[in-house]
């Protein structure tokens, strides 16, 4: 079977971010990335979708540039945003000019209340107390649960008041656009669907893009505008939501929706040949 190619970066006069062919590899030896290109337009939610290892968090800190902490590098490509190269910038800078990621497992600071972990996220900024408090009310109005959690530790919340928290804590620092790195990670359905509704709202009201790494391909193609497939470190198929919910391949291998010609169990053992895109 031939690999397929890396598909184009596609062309948007208005792309806030626009990863070129990037090849990433850790410890100067492994092969992680090949070839990985996407775009995310301003204003838009892009998902990118796959099974555990195929390459999302990889991805989503190549744009980050937190791939350094774990002796990873990008050795080809580029990463622009706002049409800016990108992954030459610390961590910090890249938070600064409004890229800013909400990592796997929420990362709050247990030791630390709520409103604390909130107003971390306002460090890099130097527009003034009373513009901080300003913004931090606006994240109550978007996380209700957490004004009434406010003065409790994170580390004794449940695990989806600490991922709105993280997500809380990305918004204060005033971002452009948010990498959100698998949102639904150890949540109940109900908890998971109601973080994506006030993902959705920020993006609409707020106009903040939006990539984000899912192992939920059902429910993260409901809310995405775009989505992107990996497997072993390459975009295999990409594509409008809506088309990907309906593509038969994603159906069946991510969305759980066996084809009509399915006739036993017996078949998932052959799933690689009816795989369009690995032909």
């Amino acid at each position: 079977m031939s690999t397929p190619a890396a598909p184009a970066p596609k062309p948007d006069v208005d792309a806030i971010l626009q990863v070129n062919n990037i090849e990433v590899i850790y410890d100067h030896v492994i092969l992680v990335l090949k070839g990985v290109s996407l775009t995310v337009p301003r204003g838009g939610i892009v998902a990118v979708l796959g099974a555990n290892g195929a390459g999302k968090t990889t991805t989503l800190k190549a744009v980050s540039n937190l791939l350094r902490a774990e002796r990873g590098d990008v050795t080809k490509g580029s990463i622009e945003f706002e049409k800016e190269r990108a992954d030459k910038l610390e961590p910090a800078d890249l938070v600064r000019r409004g890229c800013i990621q909400v990592m796997e497992g929420r990362h709050c600071f247990g030791h630390l209340t709520i409103e604390e972990n909130l107003l971390t996220g306002a460090f890099t900024r130097r527009d003034g107390r009373a513009a901080v408090a300003r913004d931090l009310e606006a994240i109550y109005a978007y996380f209700p649960r957490l004004k009434q959690r406010r003065a409790s530790l994170a580390g004794y919340t449940s695990g989806g008041e600490q991922q709105m928290c993280a997500i809380g804590r990305a918004m204060m620092s005033k971002p452009k656009m948010i990498l959100l790195d698998e949102p639904s990670m150890g949540l109940a359905p109900q908890i998971v669907e109601e973080i994506f509704e006030i993902v959705r709202d920020l993006n609409s009201k707020e106009n903040v893009s939006f990539l984000l790494a899912e192992q939920n391909t059902n429910i993260a193609l409901r809310y995405a505008t775009y989505g992107y497939i990996m497997e072993n470190g390459r975009i295999v198929l990409d594509g409008e939501a809506r088309a990907l919910r309906e593509n038969e391949d994603v159906k069946e291998f991510y969305l759980g929706v066996a084809g009509a010609d399915r006739k036993s169990f017996r078949d998932v053992k052959h799933y690689k040949r009816r795989k369009r895109w690995l032909a």
